[in-house]
């Protein structure tokens, strides 16, 4: 759904309101202060299309047991750009993020241009892109010529593989943008199969560098999820993808085992819909003001990340708000940081919304990130885009040496040597 036909959101939580009313561990029928737990708030967009597109949708869409999409051989394809088997010149991993960049218009094309002259100057290796890969309704099928369109015309020269997860747009029902159809995001999966650039193996998954087997554990790992289910501006109709469906049961699950699994130093999640925001779509279980329903309000989304994420990776980087937020870790994600970069080809309104704890943040320009990643720091550099002249410039730096695992590890260590000493 495009920014322009929302009602900016009326409700989330404050740091303080969150850990007086909605700490881990309590009901999710907390509400932040002023809010009305019931549908006497007023008719909201996501109402209407919850209730008039639903009925409509159930003709349209199929039903039955499903398995995730997988991408299929490949015969005859151009071979894939591959994926970094060993840091660049500096000792770094470093990986372009950008987000909500499908249009094909000129803005897409200026943040890309001045994108292509920073990754060549950081030698970057990876890319990753945040959902919203097609505006407005996704693909019309794995050829569509909007592949080419909005995604490798727009990024010639930069060509290494893109890490890709699907945003609501892509997974667009009836109503563009509704998320109300997450089996179209197969088109993108089966995509993978003919793009050199275009890396979707599956729905979710996730790619650990370095790659090819190299020896010693992984220095960094990214899972990429499917965040749409769980955060659809309708109800799903589809029994396969209910917030509580087979899909989502399976997805959490492989998520959970594959993060308990990791043996990389830094573990970085990719999702569209973000966990804590400070933009008009607001943070998940209050997306645009809803604090109830098991889709519109992203509830289920945000058990998802406090159950299962937080305090488990360093990052959670998501699109969804057209701006480019670095907000900090706080006891709310157990030291986990959230990034939202969704400023590659639309941007925001101006201002924030919510006052969730920011390193820094822009709510106006373009732009993209930088993530930086070696065995004893990870940086995340932030870049506004002048769109008249296609050039970037470095907004911000945020460095971290210490691993959120290893943190974690340290305070259960503590703990127990204070548990000991308080019962010897």
């Amino acid at each position: 759904m495009c920014d322009d036909e929302l009602i900016p959101p009326r409700a989330d939580l404050t740091e303080e309101q969150w850990i007086r009313t909605a700490g881990p561990g309590l009901p999710d029928t907390a509400v932040p202060d002023g809010a009305q737990a019931s549908g006497a708030r007023g008719v909201h967009r996501r109402t209407l299309l919850g209730g008039a597109v639903a009925g409509a949708a159930l003709a349209a869409l199929p039903f039955g047991a499903q398995q995730p999409a997988a991408a299929a051989p490949r015969t005859g394809a151009p071979a894939r750009f591959p994926l970094p088997s060993a840091p660049g010149p500096s000792g770094e991993y470093a990986v372009l993020i950008t987000g909500d960049a499908g249009t094909g218009q000129a803005e897409q094309y200026a943040v890309t241009a001045a994108a292509r002259e920073i990754c060549r100057a950081e030698h970057v290796g990876l890319a990753v892109g945040l959902g919203d890969n097609i505006y407005e309704n996704g693909p019309e099928s794995d050829h569509d010529s909007e592949f080419a369109e909005k995604f490798e015309s727009p990024n010639t020269g930069i060509d290494v593989p893109w890490l890709m997860v699907l945003g609501n747009h892509d997974c667009s029902g009836l109503v563009p943008g509704s998320g109300g159809d997450p089996s179209r995001g197969d088109r993108e999966v089966a995509y993978a199969a003919a793009s050199r650039r275009w890396y979707m193996p599956s729905r979710y998954y996730n790619v650990a560098l370095p790659a090819g087997g190299a020896q010693g554990e992984p220095l960094v790992e990214f899972f990429a999820l499917d965040t749409n289910p769980v955060a659809s501006y309708v109800a799903q109709t589809d029994p396969y993808y209910y917030w509580n469906g087979p899909y989502m049961r399976e997805q959490r699950r492989w998520l959970d085992g594959a993060l308990s699994a990791s043996r990389a130093r830094w573990k970085v999640v990719l999702g569209h819909h973000p966990y804590l925001n400070n933009g008009k779509h607001g943070s998940a279980g209050a997306y645009d003001g809803f604090v109830i329903g098991n889709y519109t309000s992203g509830i289920h989304l945000k058990e998802l990340y406090e159950e299962v994420v937080c305090g488990r990776a360093d990052l959670i980087l998501s699109g969804h708000d057209h701006t480019l937020q670095i907000l900090d870790p706080t006891d709310r994600t157990r030291g986990t940081r959230q990034l939202v970069c969704g400023a590659a080809a639309k941007s925001g309104d101006g201002k924030a919304h919510f006052t969730h704890p920011a390193a820094w943040q822009d709510f106006a320009q373009h732009g993209f990130m930088l993530l930086k990643a070696s065995a004893g720091t990870m940086t995340i550099d932030a870049y506004t885009v002048d769109i008249p002249t296609k050039k970037a410039g470095l907004a911000h730096r945020v460095r971290t040496a210490r691993p959120v695992a290893a943190r974690a590890k340290a305070g259960a260590r503590a703990g127990a040597g204070a548990l000991a000493g308080r019962y010897a």
